[in-house]
């Protein structure tokens, strides 16, 4: 293993420092877990448009420029990757101007308010030829990588179905205040689609189960919340999406149905991914988050019980049999990141890609066309 000093350096800045601005610092502070990783990275700069959110970076011993105009952290030469973390209506502008800077970018999902400004983004990305990818960090459990290595595995048979989601419960009070997230304004139209989908489509379509057809079953079930200001604020999103779709599995067509509620009664927040085959299958939640079910046909049918500990793609100082949180995960997905660009991932799981980003933005629109129309309708697959 090479000394500290001899490791290459990556530093990053973060523009928007809200809950996931803090917890990439948080992930960037505790990089010294990762065993052997073979490049250093810290947080040098932080911008964000209120200043009292950026008081709390100034406990972060790496970070030397705290701004609110984003434009002086583009032009910091002490800044090599981007992470942006803003309203979806501003995705756009923001990461464009990222790539006209020169910089590498980590984007939020959903990669822009709708899917031209993915498609505008991705062309943008292509010409400037930077490192891009897309957060999304439910994947990196040990969990949903092991339930992964079981779909690649060639061991379930014929593909009889696929069932994924992520489901919580944030909006079940009427009295919670309305945020950006809840306005097409600020969030785009395709509400949770946008906000949850990229959880939970990033293995499908990793594994290359891209859907062919959608039918949506769309619900919004406040229209107004408190605005904070003893008003009423109008609520224009979708609350509550279930996609039923098709993909192409070895010319056959395998139904695939896809789930995305922040009206989840009982779900904190649980994100699921489940296989199941003619002669076997996978199953994990974060509902049971240290629980692997494993499908196999013998002379009887058996689900068999694994119970995880935290073995990481990445290895940390942690014990074995201790269990992973969002901490955990969200370094594993830098790690990835990091690992990606330098050339060092070695075959595990990445990020989310751009064409991954795009193609769950064209998913995204059939489900907004077939709830206009109330019937099935072809997924996009390309610009034009």
């Amino acid at each position: 293993m090479a000394t500290t000093e001899a490791r290459p350096l990556v530093r990053i800045g973060v523009i928007g420092g809200g809950l996931m601005g803090r917890e990439v610092a948080n992930a960037l502070a505790r990089w010294f877990v990762l065993e052997n990783f073979p490049v250093r990275a810290e947080l040098t700069a932080v911008c964000d448009v209120q200043p009292k959110l950026l008081d709390w970076f100034r406990q972060v011993p790496t970070v030397r420029q705290l701004t609110t105009d984003y434009h002086e952290l583009l032009r910091n030469p002490d800044v090599d990757v981007v992470y942006v973390a803003v309203p979806h209506q501003l995705h756009e502008t923001v990461y464009l101007d990222v790539l006209q800077a020169g910089k590498d970018l980590l984007a939020e999902k959903p990669f822009g308010i709708d899917l031209g400004a993915a498609e505008r983004i991705a062309a943008a990305v292509a010409r400037s030829g930077r490192f891009v990818r897309v957060s999304s960090e439910f994947p990196f459990l040990p969990g949903a990588q092991r339930a992964l290595a079981v779909a690649r595995s060639r061991t379930l048979g014929r593909l009889i179905e696929v069932r994924a989601g992520y489901l919580h419960s944030s909006d079940l009070d009427p009295k919670k205040p309305a945020n950006w997230k809840r306005q097409t304004a600020f969030c785009g139209e395709v509400g949770v689609l946008g906000d949850l989908g990229m959880h939970v489509v990033h293995i499908p379509l990793r594994l290359g189960w891209t859907p062919t057809s959608v039918y949506a079953q769309l619900q919004r079930i406040y229209t107004e919340r408190p605005d904070g200001k003893g008003g009423m604020a109008p609520i224009d999103t979708w609350d509550n999406a279930t996609l039923s779709t098709y993909f192409d599995y070895h010319d056959t067509r395998t139904p695939m149905r896809i789930e995305l509620k922040r009206f989840g009664p009982g779900e904190t927040n649980t994100w699921y991914f489940e296989v199941l085959g003619t002669d076997g299958g996978v199953r994990y939640s974060t509902k049971t988050p240290k629980t692997l079910w494993t499908f196999r046909r013998e002379k009887e049918q058996i689900w068999d019980q694994t119970d995880l500990g935290f073995q990481m793609a990445f290895p940390v100082i942690t014990g074995g049999i201790f269990e992973p949180g969002f901490p955990d995960i969200l370094l594993q997905m830098w790690a990835a990141f990091v690992a990606e660009r330098a050339g060092k991932l070695d075959g595990r799981f990445g990020c989310a890609t751009v064409d991954e980003a795009v193609m769950s933005h064209r998913i995204w629109a059939a489900a907004l066309a077939s709830q206009s129309l109330n019937n099935a309708v072809e997924v996009k697959k390309r610009h034009g």
